[in-house]
């Protein structure tokens, strides 16, 4: 059932969609500038050392280990818009002292440091609350189609944005750069403001106050543990991050120290990667349509699981085809898959749950992501880098039987109701029993 005041045409005539989208586009752009100029200005204007280079890293991606829970739980009490508007805002601000600061003769590593967390802090917030905000914006079975060109703008970027970067870089030095992401904020910032949609925030009152904070954490934890589909999903996922994270951790060492390509070599595999990337986000609303959403999901789980088995085969003697092969599949698979699997969450969460559910999601799936890094570092320290590769490759082969062999296979179209179970249905489809301890913000990493 259509919701009233949305309007009819498609996506291309939904004016709120539009600025969303149109927001989101030019702050992902101006992001891929500043995620080379700020590691280039640490490295090269700063000098920083190997062990400041790479906190720099870990402080931008910690946040979302320790906020992602917290920030689902806000997200889902207070009204999103706002969240986008402040997170883009905010990250504008930030942006714009690292120039202020260089060009006072002031800048240190330890501000590149800070400034980094704290982006990453509102960062955490604007993606839980975008993410949560689209299902409020357009209907359910627009929410492939939405998530399609919101991944398409994120994969264009990340073949035109590295370009721009070293262009600007090389043009007005690290630095500037980084005030050209501040501008895109800047202007997301204005689309935010021009969305017109407005939410219908929960009521508290003295007799129905406002949880605390961990009965609400644990309440987005339980319902995505609880609920088969998404358990699934979380299993494939976090499985696949470990073992890429594990692969790509070292892949570069091996292209160059192995394989010894050129640069234009590896830069062209992983502009293939980007091509994929790009096909998937076009295709995935039409593949969806005609073999459903869960052979959908499982199709493209398949392709992101396979395509990792290519880097360790390929030969010495000419590497290049399989490699590109590889990236293509992972490309592909990667972004359809991520549409599709996003899209049925958000359709199948109730919306006072859409926050924590994406916190949840999120803190559960990246939190392996750092793991696989370090497995994958351990292991080709002690028995070398190809031995690492086959160890990532060979583990992502088995990532999308959680899909496969669960009723997500069996999913042919986006659910058009939710309906949320008991407590105690919950409990018995996730096999959860009351008294025992959930996940915590302790065990990020696990």
């Amino acid at each position: 059932m259509r919701r009233l005041g949305r309007p009819t045409g498609g996506l291309w005539g939904h004016a709120d969609f539009l600025m969303l989208w149109s927001g989101q586009t030019i702050s992902e752009f101006g992001s891929q500038i500043s995620q080379l100029a700020i590691p280039w200005l640490a490295a090269v204007n700063l000098h920083a050392s190997p062990f400041e280079f790479s906190l720099l890293g870990v402080l931008g991606f910690l946040p979302f280990i320790l906020f992602a829970l917290p920030a689902g739980v806000w997200v889902d009490r207070l009204a999103r818009r706002p969240i986008l508007i402040v997170g883009d805002a905010a990250r504008a601000a930030l942006f714009i002292l690292i120039p202020i600061l260089w060009a006072t003769h002031v800048l240190e590593v330890w501000h590149l440091l800070v400034i980094s967390f704290v982006i990453g802090i509102f960062t955490v917030f604007f993606d839980v609350a975008y993410q949560s905000y689209l299902p409020a914006l357009v209907d359910r079975e627009q929410l492939i189609d939405g998530n399609s060109k919101l991944q398409l703008t994120v994969s264009i970027t990340q073949v035109a944005g590295p370009s721009t970067s070293g262009a600007l870089i090389a043009a007005i030095t690290a630095p500037y750069a980084i005030f050209a992401d501040a501008i895109s904020f800047v202007v997301s910032t204005v689309f935010m403001l021009r969305i017109r949609h407005r939410e219908n925030v929960p009521k508290h009152t003295a007799d129905t106050p406002r949880p605390k904070m961990w009965p609400d954490v644990k309440e987005g934890l339980r319902w995505v543990v609880g609920h088969p589909w998404l358990r699934a999903i979380a299993t494939c996922t976090g499985a696949s991050n470990f073992f890429s994270s594990l692969l790509f951790a070292i892949v570069l060492l091996y292209f160059t120290r192995t394989l010894h390509l050129h640069a234009w070599e590896t830069g062209l595999v992983f502009a293939i990667g980007s091509i994929g990337s790009i096909a998937g986000a076009l295709v995935v609303n039409r593949l969806q349509k005609r073999i459903g959403v869960g052979p959908t999901i499982v199709l493209t789980a398949i392709c992101f699981s396979g395509g990792g088995i290519f880097y360790p085969l390929a030969p010495k003697s000419f590497p290049l085809p399989l490699l590109m092969l590889a990236q293509a599949l992972f490309g592909f698979g990667a972004v359809a898959y991520n549409i599709t699997q996003i899209s049925l969450r958000q359709a199948i969460t109730p919306e006072r749950l859409q926050g924590r559910m994406n916190a949840a999601m999120r803190w559960i799936v990246w939190g392996t992501i750092p793991l696989g890094t370090l497995a994958g570092g351990a292991i080709a320290t002690a028995y070398g880098l190809r031995a690492a590769l086959w160890v990532g490759a060979l583990g992502g082969l088995v990532t999308f039987l959680p899909v496969m062999l669960t009723s997500v296979r069996s999913i042919r179209e986006m659910p058009s109701t939710v309906d949320e179970p008991t407590p105690a249905q919950a409990e018995l489809e996730g096999g959860l029993v009351e008294g025992l301890p959930l996940p915590g913000p302790a065990a990020a990493d696990a």
